[in-house]
């Protein structure tokens, strides 16, 4: 079973403020608490929000003009999941080339997370599994 299976928004927050807090005291992290701590620590204005009480319970909507820190961390996430496992492959040469391109593997990484979400929003809207093959030709026109 994944491991953010069955969570609500609160609880899936939760693991973020946590990972966060053990990073911060020195504690022992498991390996998925090292990735998000990670990725937190390359976005230092997210780090008052964890650091709330009550940063957890904020709304995020498009109408408000913000952006949602938790899904923009959990994208990051996820293409560092996918270029570890090259799936869809090519994807980690994709990083490789915008990488060395733009001179940062973080700046790279933002460029490709628009791409999966636009991917994403798509399959919800339709219905449909992301279509990985339409994600990876967006990735290569970048």
């Amino acid at each position: 079973m994944p491991f953010f299976a069955g969570q609500n928004r609160e609880q899936l927050r939760r693991v973020y403020v946590d990972a966060w807090r053990k990073y911060r005291a020195g504690t022992a992290l498991e390996p998925l608490e090292g990735q998000i701590a990670a990725v937190i620590a390359d976005h230092a204005e997210y780090v008052p929000l964890l650091e709330s009480p009550e940063g957890v319970a904020q709304e995020f909507t498009p109408e408000d003009g913000r952006e949602n820190p938790f899904l923009h961390m959990g994208l990051h996430l996820a293409i560092r999941e996918q270029i570890s496992t090259d799936r869809p492959a090519g994807i980690s040469a994709v990083h490789e080339s915008l990488s060395r391109r733009l001179g940062d593997a973080h700046a790279a990484e933002h460029m490709m997370l628009e791409r999966l979400a636009e991917t994403l929003w798509e399959a919800q809207r339709s219905g449909r599994r992301p279509d990985e093959q339409r994600y990876l030709e967006r990735l290569r026109a970048l």
